[in-house]
């Protein structure tokens, strides 16, 4: 059988925004990094930060650290997709990496707190947003605790704000489950995401100005 130009069996394949999000501790920077461990096909985006960089980070991997007058610098000339104050940092997310991957026609992928996605979803609408979601809090304060990285205070602060934020459900297309020593179900998940999202019938067309 023919494909004639135009046709449903030629449908153009368009390049995926997928932000992923979640609370602190949850697991996000571990599952990128088994995903690049893997060699998944995506641009990993990273984020720019004014916090300090923990034991065993690596700048420009992990995080872009950058001093605060410099990420208010980013803010003023609009370099930022977008940005936000956690517990007393500065994060965003670099506009022009973003853009520079979806038009070579790359699926791209950013991590991004609950703050930053509901900006995002205002800014790119068509974006795939995915919420990464603990298997409870008690959980959550189990995993907090093995950082070694709050006080007891900062980590009941995060206990209560991921409450909070796991009410923001409605805000995401799809949550995927992260369980303790089975990272690789998690990845399973988000690739069963890309592959859905590249099968539907109209794709999705992300627009950044």
């Amino acid at each position: 059988m023919s494909r004639r130009r135009g046709s449903p069996l030629n449908l153009p394949k368009k390049p995926l925004l997928i932000i992923l999000s979640g609370p602190s501790g949850v697991g996000k920077d571990a599952l990128l990094n088994r995903m690049k461990d893997l060699k998944y096909p995506l641009e990993y985006i990273t984020t720019v930060t004014t916090r300090p960089r923990r034991a065993g980070e690596r700048n420009q991997i992990d995080y872009h650290f950058i001093t605060t007058e410099k990420f208010q610098g980013m803010i003023k000339k609009g370099e930022l997709l977008e940005y936000a104050n956690v517990y007393g940092n500065w994060y965003g997310v670099p506009k022009q990496l973003v853009k520079q991957a979806l038009e070579s026609g790359q699926d791209t992928i950013a991590k991004v707190d609950i703050q930053g996605a509901a900006s995002i979803k205002k800014i790119v609408p068509q974006a795939v947003f995915i919420f990464l979601m603990p298997p409870s809090i008690e959980e959550l304060g189990i995993r907090l605790k093995k950082r070694h990285t709050e006080s007891s205070f900062d980590l009941n602060l995060r206990l209560q704000t991921a409450t909070e934020e796991m009410k923001q459900l409605s805000l995401f297309d799809y949550v995927v489950y992260s369980q303790r020593d089975d990272i690789a179900r998690a990845v399973a998940d988000i690739a069963a995401i890309i592959t859905a999202e590249k099968c539907r019938v109209t794709p999705r067309e992300i627009n950044l100005d």
